[in-house]
């Protein structure tokens, strides 16, 4: 594989090293597999002379190479070859428009996530009004039992050119990245959007890996409520999300230590938060709780709600932001 003349990949890549940034390289096929079979080991080899160990592919396209199904043994075996490949030279894979999660993940770790599935993408462009609001709450039951799941969330700006629709409220979109696991994740809206937004803090803040995981309540296509353990903290997060109907939400706290406080950040919808009407509106409140407390959530109509509990040190104020 060869760089466009204009593209000095070395240069960037020192540069990105020297602002202690990571560079994904994002390798558009269009489904030509063979073609980029072609390329793949000479591509490899570069990325990893220049210290680039993400590359993020895609196959937008109905075949591959014109005829062939992305899940047919035909797509099956080129995957293979792209992860294989891509382990000889120490570089992860996040691998969209993919076949559905079969646990190869267990065999060669360096696939960390795929898509394989209705991700958030087609919020971009659905000519038929987006994905709808249960279609979140539908997904740890079917797609995630097969394995990491790169949905893309983090929006936060709806406008799209088109005028197709993101069905959630923002806390919503903060919620998801608890929901479903993905150990690379993605910032999906352009970084202007996020500028002083105090929500993109859950963001920051949510880790991409854990040491466990118990859902507290689900109700296929109507609602999910799940936490999490961060698997280098004593930190837990918690999301709660639910279909095109608001609801209550009860969440007793007993999974937390009992012989620790928590300072707790609440990112949750605001008042008259509607998916349709009102997605942005979103309250950030702060509490300091114990393993004996209950949370009240409101959940909007595709709405949901997104918490951080960090453990503190009982005498210790309440961090303000």
């Amino acid at each position: 594989m060869n760089e466009y003349a204009d593209f000095d990949l070395e240069r960037i890549a020192k540069y990105a090293a020297l602002k202690n940034v990571r560079l994904i390289g994002h390798h558009r096929t269009a489904g030509a597999a063979k073609h980029y079979e072609s390329q793949m080991d000479s591509a490899f080899q570069l990325y990893h002379k220049n210290g680039i160990n993400t590359v993020k592919t895609g196959y937008v396209n109905k075949y591959l190479d014109t005829s062939q199904w992305h899940d047919s043994q035909y797509g099956v075996r080129h995957y293979r070859k792209l992860v294989e490949t891509a382990a000889r030279y120490q570089i992860m894979i996040n691998n969209h428009e993919p076949v559905k999660g079969t646990g190869l993940q267990r065999t060669y770790p360096n696939l960390m996530t795929q898509e394989g599935g209705r991700g958030q993408e087609y919020n971009s462009w659905s000519i038929d009004g987006g994905t709808p609001p249960e279609h979140a709450t539908i997904l740890p039951f079917t797609r995630m039992l097969a394995g990491p799941f790169d949905f893309t969330p983090g929006n936060f700006d709806y406008q799209t050119p088109n005028g197709a629709l993101v069905n959630t409220t923002l806390a919503k979109q903060l919620a998801l990245y608890v929901i479903i696991f993905s150990p690379l994740q993605m910032a999906s809206d352009l970084p202007e959007n996020y500028k002083n937004k105090p929500a993109f803090d859950f963001i920051k803040d949510v880790p991409v890996n854990w040491s466990f995981t118990k859902v507290l309540d689900a109700k296929i296509g109507n609602y999910v409520s799940m936490v999490r353990k961060g698997r280098n903290s004593e930190n837990w997060y918690l999301g709660a999300i639910t279909n095109k109907d608001g609801r209550t939400v009860e969440i007793p706290c007993d999974f937390l230590d009992e012989d620790k406080r928590y300072e707790t950040i609440i990112y949750t919808d605001g008042v008259n938060a509607d998916y349709k009407t009102n997605p942005y509106a979103i309250d950030i409140v702060y509490k300091r709780i114990t393993a004996k407390d209950t949370l009240t959530l409101q959940l909007a109509p595709g709405g949901g709600t997104a918490v951080s509990f960090k453990a503190v040190q009982p005498n210790c104020d309440m961090i303000k932001r």
